[in-house]
C-alpha cells in the first residue's frame, strides 16, 4: 500500500559526524529510509547507535560540533502548499535558523523529546507554552490559541485540561507531562510526529497508557508517526515498518511482523533473542550479545558488528563493509551472509 504513494519524508544516504580534537565520531554513517503518510516506523538500536542523532538532523537541531556532512532529507509538501520542485524541499540546504526550516519544525514535522521534564521550562505554565507553540505556527488570538490547547489537552486525556493549563511541568507526574508534551507537539496538526523514546522515564502502566493513545491518535488524524526506541517490546505494539541501527548504520529493515518473525541480521535476532517471554522458564538466564558497542573514535574496520557477531567471517566481515540490500520482497539488510562480498558492491576498508 505504501509503494503506491510518494514517501512524506526521505532520508537518503544521511551521514552527520561530529569532529572533535579527539578525533571525528560518526554518529550518522549513511542512513537512508522512508517515511510514507499514515505509517509509523519504529528506529530501534542500542543506546549509542545514531537514532536520535537521525532524527535531529531531520529537524536540524544537531548540537554542536556535530554536522550533516552528507545526504540528503527530503520533505514533501501538501499538494498547493508549496510551489516549485514539485513540492518537495531538501531539508539539508535549508538555514537551521531560516524561515523556511521554523516553519517545517514543529508545524509540519513535530517532535516528543525523551524527557518531558527538561523540555518544558519550569517558570512558564504548560498552557502558555502550548499557547506560544501555536500562535508560533497559526495566525490565531491568544484566546483561540488557549482554545486549541485545551482541546488538545482534552484529546490526550489530560484530567481537567482546563485547570491543568495553569499548572506547572514539576506540579505534574510523568505520565501527565508526557500527555502534556504529546499534546504541545500536536497542537498545529503536524504531518508527521517524531517520538524520541516518549516511554523511557515512565512506569509500564503509564507506557502502555502512551502507546495506546500515539496509536489512536495516529488513526484519528491520519499523520506518519517515526517512533525512536531500545525497546523492541515497544516496537511490536505501535510499529509499521521497523529500522534496525547499530553504530550509525542500517543493519536491516521491513515490515514488523516479518522482522520479529523472520529476522535476517545476526544483530536482529541477537536482540530478540534476548527479549523474555512468558513460556520462558523460571530462573533461565536470558541470552546476551557479547561484548558492547565500539567506542566512536575506534570503530572496526568492516562491518561494525563483527567484533560481536556469532556469524563473523574472518577475512570478509572484517575487511569490508556490506551495504543494505534486499534479501526478499520485504526485507532488506547488510551482512555477508546475504550478500557476498564483490567488487562491485563492497569497498575495502583500511586499518588505519
Amino acid at each position: 500500500m505504501e509503494n503506491e504513494k510518494k514517501p512524506l519524508l526521505s532520508i537518503q544516504d544521511l551521514k552527520t559526524y561530529f569532529v572533535m580534537d579527539e578525533g571525528t565520531s560518526m554518529a550518522v554513517d549513511g542512513v537512508s529510509f522512508d517515511v510514507y503518510p499514515g505509517q509509523v516506523v519504529g528506529v530501534v538500536g542500542e543506546s549509542g547507535c545514531g537514532k536520535s542523532v537521525t532524527i535531529k538532523s531531520v529537524l536540524q537541531i544537531v548540537p554542536k560540533p556535530g554536522e550533516i556532512v552528507g545526504g540528503d532529507i527530503f520533505w514533501r509538501w501538501e499538494e498547493g502548499q508549496e510551489n516549485g520542485n514539485e513540492g518537495v524541499t531538501n531539508i539539508v540546504t535549508l538555514d537551521p535558523h531560516g524561515r523556511k526550516m521554523r516553519s517545517i519544525r514543529g508545524a509540519e514535522i513535530a517532535l516528543i523529546p525523551q524527557e518531558p521534564m527538561a523540555a518544558f521550562s519550569p517558570v512558564h505554565t504548560i498552557g502558555s507554552q502550548i499557547v506560544e507553540a501555536i500562535r508560533l505556527h497559526m495566525d490565531v488570538s491568544k484566546k483561540e490559541a488557549e482554545k486549541i490547547a485545551i482541546e488538545r489537552l482534552h484529546e490526550v486525556g489530560m484530567p481537567s485540561p482546563e485547570q491543568r493549563m495553569d499548572a506547572y511541568s514539576w506540579e505534574l507526574s510523568g505520565g501527565l507531562r508526557q500527555r502534556a508534551m504529546i499534546a504541545m507537539a500536536l497542537s498545529c496538526n503536524p504531518r508527521l510526529l517524531i517520538a524520541d523514546e516518549p516511554t523511557t522515564a515512565i512506569d509500564v502502566t503509564t507506557q502502555a497508557q502512551v502507546l495506546n493513545l500515539l496509536r489512536r491518535l495516529q488513526d484519528e488524524l491520519g499523520m506518519s508517526i517515526i517512533f525512536i526506541t531500545h525497546d523492541l517490546g515497544v516496537i511490536a505494539q505501535i510499529a509499521d515498518y521497523v529500522v534496525v541501527m547499530y553504530l550509525g548504520r542500517i543493519v536491516e529493515t521491513g515490515p514488523v511482523d516479518d522482522i520479529f518473525h523472520n529476522p535476517q541480521h545476526p544483530y536482529t535476532i541477537a536482540l530478540l533473542e534476548s527479549i523474555p517471554t512468558i513460556h520462558q522458564p523460571s530462573k533461565e538466564i536470558l541470552p546476551t550479545i557479547e561484548g558492547s558497542i565500539p567506542h566512536p573514535f575506534n570503530r572496526p574496520p568492516g562491518c561494525p558488528f563483527y567484533p560481536r557477531c556469532e556469524s563473523f567471517m574472518r577475512g570478509t566481515c572484517n575487511k569490508f563493509t556490506p551495504i543494505l540490500q534486499p534479501v526478499n520482497i520485504r526485507q532488506s539488510v547488510s551482512c555477508f551472509l546475504h550478500h557476498p562480498p564483490d567488487g562491485e558492491q563492497v569497498s575495502e576498508i583500511s586499518n588505519e
